[in-house]
């Protein structure tokens, strides 16, 4: 099963859907997506109900924590796409994040 992914120059900026953020508390205080919807991997599976309608986007530090979400989330039913390379691409990309 191939697991949907985009890069990040494949992502319009704003980006059009909701961002699902799956990375650590630690990760996610030292700077995340505005907006993103913080649900690290570890309990994505209890708090799937959190989940928005629709395609969304998800990402991790690098990439491979995102891609297990999606491809366990598309066997479920969601409409996920990883985004390749992770926040490392977002922000090498001079994409903008919060803390």
């Amino acid at each position: 099963m191939s697991i949907p992914t985009v890069e990040i120059n494949g992502v319009p900026d704003p980006i059009p859907v909701p961002v699902v953020d799956v990375r650590e508390e630690h990760e996610w205080a030292a700077g995340h997506i505005e907006g993103a919807i913080h649900i690290p991997l570890g309990v994505l599976p209890v708090r799937a109900h959190e989940l928005p309608e629709g395609q969304f986007l998800v990402v991790c530090h690098l990439g491979g924590r995102s891609a297990q979400a999606v491809q366990w989330l598309t066997r479920n039913g969601h409409d996920a796409v990883n985004l390749a390379g992770g926040m490392d691409a977002w922000e090498a990309a001079g994409r903008p994040t919060v803390v």
